[in-house]
């Protein structure tokens, strides 16, 4: 049994994030930039994280791989917003490279601190 005070939440169901091809003509092209959204969202973080880390021992290298994820962004929300998945890779792909080379930076960075 719930006290009285959490009564509020019981029984609230999550929205729904997708639009479904019977209610809606443009269910897939709403879901695509919903999908192209909740991706993005998704990798903030691991981003984020790889350009603090990575930055403090190349600052230089990690400026150019950001900028380079950035703009991929960009054009990979661009691509999946057309309605059709696959265009989000045209451009969108080299976001994933930026990434690994943050990834190369962070390594490198925690090895330093490692190995002093």
């Amino acid at each position: 049994m719930l006290p009285r005070e959490y009564g509020y939440v019981a029984l609230v169901f999550y929205p729904t994030l997708y639009a479904t091809e019977s209610e809606n003509k443009d269910a897939k092209l709403f879901n695509c930039v919903q999908r192209g959204h909740q991706n993005s969202l998704e990798m903030m973080p691991t981003f984020f994280m790889l350009m603090i880390l990575g930055g403090i021992r190349h600052p230089c290298i990690c400026t150019g791989l950001g900028c380079l994820y950035i703009v991929s962004r960009f054009f990979y929300f661009k691509g999946y917003s057309t309605g059709d998945p696959e265009n989000r890779l045209k451009i969108g792909k080299y976001g994933f490279l930026a990434l690994l080379g943050l990834m190369g930076c962070t390594i490198s960075f925690g090895i330093s601190l490692l190995c002093g």
